[in-house]
Formats: structure tokens, sequence, C-alpha cells
């Protein structure tokens, strides 16, 4: 099986959002399970993992900021980008 490990670059307040969502979505228990780097991904991030989302579930929102370098490699500027998450309990290990 794959590692779990998610593109997740370490913003405390983008997982404190997530983790409100799902607090709000599945309760406490599920709130304290949340790991950005493990157990919440984008699908793209879940196929390559040999997971499918659960048909019917909708993802959680998060931004991103995506940077720009200049032609000599340094930050010019960045930009939010919207991505779309699932947690653990939205998808299923496909068995193949």
């Amino acid at each position: 099986m794959k590692k779990h490990v998610s593109k997740y670059t370490g913003s405390t307040q983008t997982a404190e959002k997530v983790r409100e969502e799902i607090r709000n979505r599945w309760g406490d228990k599920e709130a304290k399970a949340y790991n950005p780097y493990t157990n919440c991904m984008t699908y793209q991030q879940w196929v390559e993992l040999d997971y499918k989302v659960k048909k019917g579930e909708k993802s959680i929102r998060s931004v991103t900021f995506i940077e720009k370098l200049n032609e000599d490699g340094e930050k010019a500027h960045s930009f939010p980008k919207t991505i779309h998450l699932f947690y653990k309990t939205q998808v299923e290990f496909i068995n193949s």
C-alpha cells in the first residue's frame, strides 16, 4: 500500500478552517483525528493512492497559495487558488 502523504504546505490557519468544517460535518471525534498530511487530500491524491471518493460526497473547500517566480528564481508574487479536499470518511480503498 502506498504511503498517505498530502501536498499540505503547513498553513495553520488553513488546517484549522478544514478542521472546523470536519467538526461541523462529522463531529469532534473526527475533528481530533484530522491530520492534514495523511487523511485529507484532493481527489487526485486519493486516486493516486488507489482510493475513490464515495458517490454523492461533497468536497471541503480550502485555499492554497501559488507562488510565481521571476527569471532569477525569486518569488515575484502569489495568488490564492481554491482546492477541493476529501476527508478519510469520504473515500474507500479500491481493491486492485
